[in-house]
């Protein structure tokens, strides 16, 4: 059954699979600023040796500090979603939101692209959303492009809320609840400056 972990080596050969899927889409490229992409620049084919991808891996870890690359700038926890030793997703959890933060939200999460369509991405942030509050974020704000029909959907189905006021240079804002008493709908909130 699928579940989310912390990222681990046992998933080498599956994961490596995903991200020749994700360049077969096209991520990876000079003007992918998405995860995959900024990985896929980083480490390229360096990640089939098991001694870099056990120090990615050990990098993924990690749930405190600026991550240079991946250009994090707040505290973040990276998970990825597997079922057995196959690599299905992956999903991160910023702890706050700076004003760098507030196109791409507390969440963000992909699934690999041979695995779309499965319920995953749904059943992903679902697991994530408890996980969040205990970090002590919520409602949790998720964004998604416009044009991502797929990723509404799967915001919508785990009680996302768009903000009405929220929507700018093509991506949707959405108030996710995460726990007990959270509340949705509401403007976005006081942000880090640094």
């Amino acid at each position: 059954m699928p579940q989310l972990i912390a990222p681990d080596v046992r998933v080498h050969a599956s994961f490596l699979a995903a991200m020749d899927e994700a360049r077969a889409e096209g991520h990876g490229g000079p003007d992918d600023d998405s995860t995959a992409g900024l990985s896929l620049r980083a480490y390229g084919d360096t990640w089939q040796d098991p001694a870099v991808f056990a120090q990615y891996v050990a990098r993924m870890r990690l749930t405190h500090g600026p991550r240079s690359i991946l250009q994090y700038d707040v505290e973040c926890t990276t998970l990825w979603y597997v079922d057995g030793d196959a690599y299905l997703g992956r999903l991160a959890i910023r702890h706050r939101l700076t004003e760098a933060w507030l196109r791409d939200g507390h969440i963000g999460y992909d699934v690999r692209p041979g695995a779309r369509g499965r319920g995953h991405a749904t059943a992903m942030l679902r697991a994530a959303l408890p996980l969040a509050a205990r970090l002590g974020v919520d409602p949790a704000l998720i964004t998604c492009d416009t044009d991502n029909a797929a990723s509404r959907r799967v915001i919508e189905a785990c009680g996302g809320v768009r903000d009405e006021g929220g929507e700018d240079d093509g991506v949707l804002r959405y108030w996710t609840p995460t726990g007990a008493g959270s509340h949705t709908g509401r403007t976005l909130p006081t942000v880090d400056k640094g």
